[in-house]
């Protein structure tokens, strides 16, 4: 049974307002201003994506990053981002690319009839052991797990339950981590303590100018946890 529920998604960003209009573009979300790097919305709540200006400059590969639907790849480098690695050059259906600070990210391009208006496709996490972590957020978020084992990725059969987009997937990878991720997701509990039981580990408690904990997965992952909502 689940214990947590996916609420949002995060975004660091050493920027007021560049990066967070290029990820509303390359989405399908409204861009709001705001006192920080803007927030961007779409029709559920689950869409939102807060972008958080930080001190720090990306210094290391995207631990946690993002796939997304396309028309093309054109299309998102005319708003901004670079092509790193081109689909035909190494014989796989997705595009990698960077967006305007460097973050690493994938796009899949879509026919038009198969092109939706939200195109958040899928978050991808590197991992030590992709089986183990997608395990546990399978369980943490009530997913069924699909896996290839001779390939060591893990993924979710299918979205749980406020999930706005098709899934999560883990995959192998050699380094370690070794700095904050740059981006995460929040989820809502009925209960801290459930998620350190079963191996989260806390990280920060609330304080008095926001309402939520903060935790990392068994493998460091950052993530936030709001309760009584």
């Amino acid at each position: 049974m689940a214990i947590a529920r996916y609420k949002d998604l995060c975004i660091d960003s050493s920027d007021n307002e560049t990066l967070g209009r290029f990820w509303a573009a390359a989405l399908g979300l409204r861009f709001e201003p705001d006192d920080a790097a803007g927030t961007l919305l779409g029709e559920v709540d689950e869409q939102r994506v807060w972008m958080n200006v930080v001190p720090e400059q990306k210094t290391a590969k995207h631990r946690v990053h993002i796939d997304i639907h396309a028309a093309s790849v054109e299309e998102i480098v005319a708003l901004g981002a670079v092509v790193l690695e081109p689909a035909e050059e190494f014989d796989r259906p997705w595009t990698v690319l960077a967006d305007p600070e460097g973050g690493e990210f994938c796009v899949f391009v879509r026919s038009p009839d198969r092109l939706p208006a939200y195109r958040l496709y899928e978050i991808v996490v590197d991992c030590a052991d992709p089986q183990q972590i997608a395990r546990w957020w399978a369980d943490v978020l009530g997913a069924r797990l699909g896996s290839d084992p001779a390939k060591g990725w893990a993924w979710f059969e299918e979205a749980p339950a406020g999930l706005p987009f098709d899934g999560m997937s883990f995959v192998p990878v050699p380094e370690p981590k070794t700095v904050k991720n740059r981006v995460h997701w929040d989820v809502t509990a009925d209960s801290i303590d459930d998620l350190v039981a079963v191996g989260a580990r806390l990280l920060r408690t609330p304080t008095a100018a926001d309402d939520w904990h903060v935790l990392a997965d068994p493998e460091g992952n950052e993530f936030c946890a709001f309760t009584g909502g």
